[in-house]
């Protein structure tokens, strides 16, 4: 009776160690599988133009900006002179895909910029791609200096929503085109920058400076 006693507790004793054994097994198993950090594709790098026109008094129809602030005394519809020091200008202007200002818009760029020293062309630029096409959805904020005497310029990337959520990085623009004071085309690549995509992961826009950068004048209605 003894012996079958010890025999039953035996027993027992293997099935809890057999039990735990497996326990552990599956546990380790699934934290070894849900802890892999999962492989995303790397989105490629985008470029995008955008076409400010600068409201001059006469060209109301096709306008995309306006001078909201000036020097005291100076004309709202005319950029000030010594470097523009002191015009702030806000903008809503179409965003393309190629340089061509008639093509299919596929957002906006909408912020303003601040023209803010007195012995060279610099501004501030503070302004949003708004998107809402087939391809894209959501925004993108950027804020940053653009001293525009320099060929290119690095500007940050600040934040985003949708498809480019909380973004973060470093976007490149250059002055693409313009024509007087009236319009401009800025060519703006992001090519480096962090996207978080929720429970999808997180997605890398690679580092590229590829592509043309030669300009086509674009006639502007005055």
């Amino acid at each position: 009776m003894a012996a079958r006693i010890i025999l039953d507790s035996s027993h027992r004793l293997i099935l809890v160690i057999s039990i735990f054994y497996i326990y552990i097994s599956g546990s380790t198993s699934a934290a070894m599988h849900y802890g892999k950090p999962k492989q995303y594709k790397p989105c490629k790098s985008l470029v995008f133009y955008f076409h400010d026109i600068i409201y001059n008094g006469q060209n109301a129809a096709n306008a995309t900006s306006a001078i909201v602030a000036a020097p005291q005394g100076a004309n709202m519809t005319i950029l000030a002179g010594q470097f523009h020091f002191g015009n702030i200008a806000v903008f809503d202007d179409p965003i393309t895909l190629d340089n061509n200002l008639h093509s299919p818009p596929v957002g906006r760029a909408q912020g303003f910029y601040i023209y803010d020293t007195k012995n060279t062309y610099t501004a501030w630029l503070g302004f949003s791609f708004v998107f809402n096409s087939t391809d894209h959805q959501g925004t993108i904020n950027f804020i940053g200096a653009d001293p525009l005497m320099n060929k290119t310029r690095d500007i940050s990337v600040v934040g985003g929503t949708g498809d480019f959520f909380m973004a973060r990085g470093i976007a490149t623009i250059m002055t693409d085109a313009f024509e007087g004071e009236v319009y401009f085309r800025l060519r703006v690549e992001i090519n480096r920058v962090l996207v978080f995509k929720g429970v999808r992961g997180v997605g890398f826009f690679p580092i590229s400076r590829g592509g043309s950068k030669e300009s086509l004048k674009i006639p502007v209605s005055r």
